[in-house]
C-alpha cells in the first residue's frame, strides 16, 4: 500500500463520505476529517446506502476530529464543507497542505476559487462540481438516493496530470467524472440552475422541485430567474447555451420530486449556502451592471428568511 494515493476529506459528511468511499474502493488511503459523526465514525465508519455503490460499509484509513491531528501532507485533500461566510477553509486547509498536495474542492457556488487560489500559489487547485442526491440519515449513515457524477478542472483553467488520475480514480469507483478545461464555465452552468431553485425551495418554506414547477406561472417565473443567470454568465466570459433553460426544466419536471440540499439544510436548522449559490451571482450582475430583477427579489426573500430564523 505505500504507493497508495493518499486523500485527505475535509468535511466529511453525506458528499464527502460517498466520494470518498468511491475512492477507498480503488485502494486510495482515505482518510477523514469529521466532527459531529466522530464517536459513531471513528468506532464503525459508514454506513452507505446507494443503488449505484451498493450498500456497504467505508471504514476511512483514519479519522480525525480536527484537521490539526492529522500530521502528514495527503496527496489529495479534498474540501467538501459548505461554503459559509462564517467558516474559514483556509484555516482548514493550512495544517495539512503540503508542497506536492493538490486541493480538491467539491463545493457549491461561483467564484468560490480565488481565495483558495491566491491563499495556496504553488498548489495545484481542482475544482469540481457534484451532481448527486445524498443526505445524511443519521450518525455515520449516509442514504444516496439519486444521480452521483462530478465535473472536475484545475483552477482557472486547464486539465492536468493530477486531474486525469483522480478522475481515473473515481471512474474507476463507479464515479462518472468529466474532466473540463474550463471550469469555470462549468460552475456557471450549475448556477443556472441552482441559484433560482435552491433559495426559492426556502422562501417558500422547504418546497420540492414539483411544486417549483406546478404551474405555468410557476414555470415562467423559474424561466425569468435562470434566464438572468444566464445573462451574467455570458457578462462574465461565460456564454451558455440557449437551450440550456429549457432543457434543465425539462429535466427537472421529468424526475421524481426532490427538495434541494438548500431545502434540507433549512429544514434540519443548518446553515445555508444562500451567498455562495445566490449572492455571488447577484453580485456579479451588479459588477457587470446587468439587470436581474428576479434573482434580486429571490435573493432578498431568501435572506429574509435566513434572518427571521436567527432571531428566533
Amino acid at each position: 500500500m505505500s504507493d497508495a494515493v493518499n486523500v485527505l476529506v475535509i468535511g466529511a459528511g453525506a458528499v464527502g463520505a460517498l466520494f470518498g468511499s468511491a475512492l477507498a474502493t480503488q485502494g486510495a488511503r482515505v482518510s477523514v476529517v469529521c466532527r459531529s459523526d466522530y464517536d459513531v465514525v471513528s468506532r464503525e465508519g459508514y454506513a452507505i446506502r446507494s443503488e449505484l455503490f451498493g450498500d456497504h460499509r467505508f471504514r476511512p484509513h483514519r479519522v480525525y476530529r480536527d484537521v490539526s491531528e492529522c500530521t502528514e501532507s495527503p496527496d489529495y485533500v479534498l474540501l467538501a464543507v459548505k461554503v459559509l461566510p462564517n467558516i474559514d477553509r483556509i484555516a482548514l486547509l493550512r495544517p495539512v497542505v503540503g508542497a506536492n498536495t493538490a486541493i480538491v474542492l467539491i463545493e457549491n457556488g461561483i467564484d468560490i476559487e480565488a481565495e483558495i487560489a491566491a491563499a495556496f500559489p504553488h498548489n495545484e487547485l481542482l475544482s469540481s462540481l457534484a451532481f448527486v442526491g445524498v443526505g445524511r440519515a443519521g450518525p455515520g449513515e449516509i442514504n444516496h438516493q439519486t444521480l452521483g457524477s462530478l465535473t472536475m478542472g484545475a483552477y482557472p483553467s486547464g486539465i492536468t496530470d493530477a486531474a486525469r488520475k483522480l478522475a481515473a480514480l473515481f471512474e474507476a469507483g463507479k464515479v462518472p467524472c468529466k474532466l473540463t478545461d474550463n471550469v469555470v464555465s462549468a460552475r456557471w452552468q450549475k448556477a443556472v440552475w441552482n441559484a433560482p431553485f435552491n433559495p426559492i425551495s426556502i422562501a417558500g418554506g422547504g418546497l420540492d422541485t414539483a411544486s417549483m414547477l406546478r404551474t405555468a406561472e410557476d414555470r415562467a417565473f423559474i424561466r425569468q430567474a435562470m434566464t438572468e443567470v444566464c445573462a451574467v454568465a455570458a457578462a462574465d466570459g461565460h456564454p451558455q447555451s440557449p437551450k440550456l433553460v429549457d432543457s434543465m426544466i425539462a429535466t427537472t419536471q421529468k424526475m421524481p420530486a426532490y427538495k434541494t440540499s438548500m431545502a434540507l439544510d433549512f429544514e434540519n436548522g443548518r446553515p445555508m449556502e444562500i451567498e455562495a449559490i445566490l449572492g455571488n451571482v447577484v453580485r456579479a450582475a451588479r459588477r457587470f451592471q446587468v439587470a436581474t430583477p428576479a434573482l434580486d427579489a429571490i435573493y432578498a426573500l431568501a435572506k429574509m428568511v435566513e434572518g427571521a430564523r436567527q432571531t428566533r
